[in-house]
């Protein structure tokens, strides 16, 4: 009976007090900024240095349009309703927010599996690596990626799309959250959390065993001959990527497999902003600053420009 057409949500936004807005709002609307300029000039590195067409850059360039992208689907919108006060979305909007998010964190997932897969040829097979990791299985995993984290999130999009809405439409979240919209939905959710539990899992248990296993060989490739430099090499190599992937799925961890608290809703939120806002700005630093021929992509891109103005 209490069952209504809901046309719009409410997004309650960040968990602070009213007096702190101004200060989360400048802090937020600048880790956004560098994300999008960090990114870019990323993808603008790889672009025109020739040195850095290698397959590893190839999937790094796909990581950090997707970091930007999943930046892109949530902050705007967060920081707007900061400044303006004006906390809806509308119901169409919130449930594209819920497919293109759901699209990049999938991307994200398969693309860190995909780049430990080809660290792993890199070190373990180095003789058959320009073989194995050709133009075309290049391609081929990036668009796989992009094709199932496509299939992913229309499918719990079009689940999500089905169900009746009741009179509450609040959400404690900065974003249209899938789980938040199902504890506001009227209609059963069986099928919903089914689907999120085997669909979901095996898409997040998947890739993480394809990274696990991919570091165990490299662990005992490395180990059947140790040495210093051997080890300093493997280090630098996988080192960036190894951070990104602890950062990833800690943070996923920490809101879908420990026990939820009295402050769950804080919790959700700071792990949330962990994935969306911090994960994003801080690739382009790890994989700057900790590599060497990003640097020197880098130094060289800043002579040129100087060059050009002079």
């Amino acid at each position: 009976m209490n069952q209504t057409s809901v046309s719009e949500f409410l997004l309650l936004g960040l968990p602070v007090q009213p007096e702190e807005q101004g200060m989360y709002y400048a802090l937020f609307l600048a880790m956004y900024l560098t994300t999008l300029l960090g990114n870019l000039l990323i993808i603008l590195l790889i672009r025109l240095n020739s040195r850095l067409h290698t397959p590893m850059y190839f999937f790094l360039s796909h990581l950090a349009f997707s970091d930007v992208c999943l930046s892109s689907v949530t902050v705007p919108k967060m920081l707007r309703n900061m400044q303006t006060q004006h906390l809806s979305i509308p119901y169409k909007g919130c449930i594209s927010q819920v497919y293109f998010f759901l699209l990049f964190v999938c991307v994200d997932n398969f693309l860190l599996a995909v780049m430990a897969y080809d660290r792993y040829v890199a070190i373990c097979h180095p003789l058959h690596y320009t073989i194995i990791m050709r133009k075309e299985p290049c391609v081929l995993l990036a668009a796989g990626s992009w094709f199932f984290s496509c299939v992913h999130a229309l499918l719990h999009t079009l689940l999500l799309s089905h169900l009746s809405f009741c009179a509450d439409n609040t959400i404690p979240h900065y974003f249209c959250d899938l789980t938040e919209l199902l504890k506001l939905t009227c209609s059963d959710t069986s099928l919903n959390e089914l689907v999120i539990l085997t669909e979901g899992g095996v898409l997040t248990v998947l890739p993480l065993s394809a990274i696990l296993g991919s570091y165990v060989c490299i662990g005992a490739t490395v180990l059947r001959v140790p040495s210093t430099k051997k080890i300093c090499k493997v280090l630098s190599t996988c080192g960036s990527h190894l951070f990104l992937v602890f950062l990833y799925y800690g943070t996923l961890a920490v809101i879908y497999f420990f026990p939820s608290s009295n402050n769950s809703r804080v919790k959700d939120v700071i792990a949330s902003v962990m994935y969306t806002v911090v994960t994003p700005m801080l690739n382009p630093f790890v994989y700057s600053l900790r590599n060497r021929d990003m640097r020197l992509a880098l130094g060289m891109l800043y002579r040129k420009g100087v060059t050009f103005t002079k």
